[in-house]
């Protein structure tokens, strides 16, 4: 099975996931927006599956400290430039793998998807 995890190493929640999938003996690339940046198609691929208010993170500081230019009238098109350009407002973790996307650490979602 081919799990691909999405997020920023630091992250809290992205630790729990990655010690999740270790402690089941899950193989998994991870990508690192810090150093890899975030695929604009990718990203418009997620909101799409899974809409934008799953996929951009308004709880963080990024976020809150994004102009309110660029908060007004955030649709997926708007979004998809402002989750580029501030990797940091993408809801984290997120993973792909074979039977479809998950969007944050849930572990009974997780149990369940894998």
């Amino acid at each position: 099975m081919m799990i691909h995890l999405y997020g920023i190493p630091n992250c809290d929640t992205v630790k729990k996931a990655r010690v999740w999938l270790d402690d089941r003996g899950l193989d998994y690339t991870f990508h690192d927006y810090k150093k890899e940046g975030a695929d604009l198609a990718k990203l418009a691929t997620w909101i799409d599956a899974a809409g934008l208010d799953t996929v951009l993170n308004r709880r963080g500081t990024t976020y809150r400290r994004l102009s309110d230019a660029e908060k007004a009238d955030i649709d997926g098109g708007k979004a998809v430039s402002v989750l580029v350009q501030h990797p940091s407002t993408i809801k984290r973790p997120i993973v792909e793998h074979e039977g479809g996307l998950l969007v944050g650490f849930k572990p009974e979602e997780w149990d369940a998807a894998f």
